[in-house]
């Protein structure tokens, strides 16, 4: 019985990594972090920001695999974490969108020449208001 659940602890680990290894890969291949950093004029900062995006990476894997362990750290901090994860699965869609290109083919084929910013804005827009209706609605 525990060789069992030591394979499966191991083939879990082994997994984990592989899921993680691939994210971050594919965070990197965007280049998300540095077009932020130069989107946003920091980047002096980019080894922190990097460093930040690991550390939210393994917080969010530890609170969700171990959901038991007692944080009492507020419904603020519920909110705050809630908007920062929006917020960066917003730059990270955002920054697959672009490197796809999949808003200049868009516009294009919908004949759109001007008010390219207005359409992404209501793109976001429109994601804001779908994620606040499904969250409010639970």
């Amino acid at each position: 019985m525990w060789m069992g659940n030591l394979i499966l602890a191991f083939l879990g680990l082994i997994f984990g990594i592989a899921v993680a290894a691939g994210v971050f890969a594919l965070i990197a291949g965007l280049g998300l972090v540095p077009r932020l950093a130069g989107k946003t004029s920091s980047a002096a900062y980019i080894v922190p920001l990097e460093n930040a995006l690991i550390a939210g990476g393994i917080f969010g894997t530890v609170i969700s695999v171990f959901p038991e362990i007692p944080l009492a750290l507020g419904t603020w901090f519920t909110a705050v974490y809630g908007v920062f994860a929006g917020i960066f699965s917003g730059c990270l869609s955002a920054a697959l969108a672009e490197v796809l290109n999949v808003f200049p083919i868009m516009f294009r084929r919908a004949g759109l020449k001007e008010g390219l910013s207005l359409g992404i804005l209501f793109f976001a827009l429109g994601k804001i208001i779908g994620g606040l209706y499904f969250f409010l609605n639970f």
